[in-house]
């Protein structure tokens, strides 16, 4: 059994940067691979950036390749996301997940735990 909680979310101004973080409780964190995913209001929940259980290999969407950055410290039992250069169409609950099945999914069906989320808002 993992449990994950966010933290770091806020309202932000566009080209602001914000960190958010994850912190999972259970012995068996490092051999998830963890995801970030994003809710706005009346859309669906949608891919954000995942990273494999070593941290060696990462991914994005495409909407934020080039301003997000995930990291994991599995000594820390936490995964973070590094935000920059914010838009408001970022603006979002963020929740991080862990999946058992051994490989980063850009669906919510492959996730196995999830956060409660935190809220990005990012005004304009």
């Amino acid at each position: 059994q993992v449990q994950l909680v966010e933290s770091g979310g806020g309202l932000v101004q566009a080209g602001d940067s914000l960190r958010l973080s994850c912190a999972a409780s259970g012995r068996t964190f490092s051999s998830f691979p963890m995801g970030w995913f994003r809710q706005a209001p009346g859309k669906e929940r949608e891919f954000v950036a995942g990273i494999s259980w070593s941290g060696g290999s990462t991914y994005y969407a495409d909407s934020v390749k080039g301003r997000f950055t995930i990291s994991r410290d599995n000594a820390k039992n936490t995964v973070d996301l590094q935000m920059s250069s914010l838009k408001p169409e970022d603006t979002a609950v963020y929740y991080c997940a862990a999946t058992q099945t051994g490989r980063v999914h850009t669906t919510t069906a492959e996730y196995d735990y999830w956060g409660q989320g935190t809220q990005v808002t990012v005004s304009s």
